[in-house]
């Protein structure tokens, strides 16, 4: 077990976050994109950022499986590793909100407590829940990574949906049913909710 820190202070910076987002003319924010794998997580995510570059906003997409390749390469599938796993990205989508920055994620994040954590670490409005919701049997249709499969065959312990539980948003801010929508209905949809509580 490591030991604990301490002796150190956390400095306050002389730019504000509200310096920030008067620079870049527009509030910062998380989006947290959360489903089963499968789903359009990361699809939707990177089509929003794409609009949103168009807007000439200020944006940058976390994936779980890049930040699987660098910043928790060392963490597993274990309950513990995927609470820490997100523990962290939550720590780094803080970062980029007080930097002013529009962040979008896209981990199937599958438990309530942890995006609770995440929710609670920034300020109120700026933890916006987009559940993307779309059935296990379409999931597994698409199954793009060929995971279900493996999942299936017992080769993939611990697999959400499968193996392990998905615990559904009970109050997102955002539904978007990637099973019913098409992406730019869905990225409109993302967009419109941005729009009507100011944020950009």
């Amino acid at each position: 077990m490591s030991q604990k820190v301490e002796n150190i202070v956390w400095h306050e910076s002389t730019v504000t976050k509200e310096d920030r987002q008067k620079s870049n003319n527009h509030k910062s924010c998380i989006l947290w994109f959360t489903g089963l794998s499968g789903s359009g997580k990361s699809t939707l995510a990177n089509a929003v950022e794409h609009k949103l570059y168009e807007l000439d906003k200020k944006t940058f997409v976390l994936d779980g499986d890049n930040v699987r390749h660098g910043l928790n390469k060392g963490l597993g599938f274990s309950a513990d590793d995927r609470r820490e796993n997100i523990r962290r990205i939550g720590e780094v989508s803080k970062l980029f909100v007080d930097a002013g920055v529009i962040t979008l994620t896209a981990f199937i994040s599958p438990f309530k407590e942890d995006r609770d954590q995440v929710r609670e670490i920034v300020e109120d409005g700026e933890f916006i829940e987009v559940f993307v919701k779309c059935s296990l049997e379409e999931c597994e249709s698409r199954d793009p990574k060929g995971l279900y499969q493996k999942a299936r065959a017992g080769e993939i312990p611990e697999f959400t949906g499968i193996s392990s539980p998905y615990e559904e948003p009970e109050k997102p801010e955002l539904v978007i049913e990637s099973d019913q929508l098409s992406i730019e209905e869905s990225v409109n949809k993302v967009i419109d909710y941005l729009k009507g509580q100011s944020i950009i």
